[in-house]
């Protein structure tokens, strides 16, 4: 569909709406009261098969639609999108090959909830960090605020919202673990108390000199309740390095100093990006092949 006048006005406005609102970020949740109690999952890259049972999982609970290979016979995503929460990456490397879980990261201390003008993004108690659609007006400082590349935009919709794993929230107050955990063959995945979690992994790389020696998450940005032990190096695996300062007081001042390059970016992404998906439907429409002139 393409973008009206209508749509791209209610886009602007919405970019604009977060110049007046940055006071309404305000703390939406203080976090959880103890670290160590909140929720956490443990991923363990030496267990996983990459039978991708916790990625089928995710897209069953949460009726994401799949994302077809060329053949469009399989569910085969290459990256997280608005549509896909997790996914599963195979590093292949000269010192091995390793399954690698990606997934939102849940930080003690979000970055995307302290730059959210509207408070669409809550850290909530218990753990996991949850997002309100009917919140959001679209300025996506979240997506630049992340330093993990979490959140994703729904750029087919004429207003492009925010999707990303929401941790289960519903499911872990009904006393049931996260679906992705809760269907892994192997135990690559487990989920506990942060706490529980972290004794576990100290307890694997004390017992096997295979693992490096160092928990994932347990300091990064002050800390994050998905947390990974691996027998490769982080960094060739994609994970950013982190020091174990929280990342809201570094990146708010930025933000809030620098609105209008941020929803300038916003607004001119989406109009560009309709623009474009307009362009190529009318030549497809007219016998051509998008990208193609003449």
């Amino acid at each position: 569909m393409p973008i009206s006048r209508r749509d791209f006005l209610k886009t602007a406005g919405a970019g604009l709406g977060a110049l007046v609102l940055p006071s309404a970020r305000a703390d939406a949740a203080a976090g959880p009261t103890e670290a160590a109690d909140s929720f956490s999952m443990l991923y363990d890259t030496t267990k996983c098969v990459g039978c991708r049972a916790c990625q089928n999982a995710c897209k069953q609970r949460s009726n994401l639609p799949p994302e077809f290979d060329g053949d469009k016979l399989y569910d085969m995503p290459k990256d997280l999108s608005a549509d896909t929460w997790t996914i599963i990456r195979l590093y292949k490397g000269n010192d091995g090959i390793s399954f690698v879980k990606d997934q939102c990261m849940h930080c003690i201390e979000p970055a995307c909830v302290s730059v959210c003008p509207v408070v669409a993004l809550e850290k909530t108690p218990t753990g996991p960090v949850v997002y309100h659609p009917e919140r959001c007006i679209g300025c996506r400082y979240c997506m630049a605020a992340c330093p993990f590349g979490i959140p994703k935009a729904q750029w087919p919709e004429p207003l492009p919202l925010i999707q990303k794993c929401d941790f289960c929230a519903d499911r872990q107050a009904q006393g049931q673990e996260p679906a992705c955990s809760e269907v892994c063959p192997t135990g690559a995945l487990i989920s506990g108390k942060r706490g529980g979690m972290l004794s576990i992994a100290h307890q694997r790389i004390d017992e096997n000199p295979m693992y490096l020696k160092h928990v994932y998450g347990e300091t990064e940005a002050g800390g994050t309740t998905m947390l990974y032990i691996s027998h490769i190096d982080f960094a060739k695996l994609g994970f950013p390095e982190l020091d174990d300062r929280s990342l809201p007081d570094i990146t708010w001042p930025y933000m809030k100093a620098v609105p209008w390059v941020v929803v300038t970016v916003a607004t001119l992404s989406t109009a560009i990006y309709q623009f474009t998906r307009r362009r190529e439907k009318v030549k497809a429409a007219n016998g051509k092949k998008p990208g193609k002139e003449g």
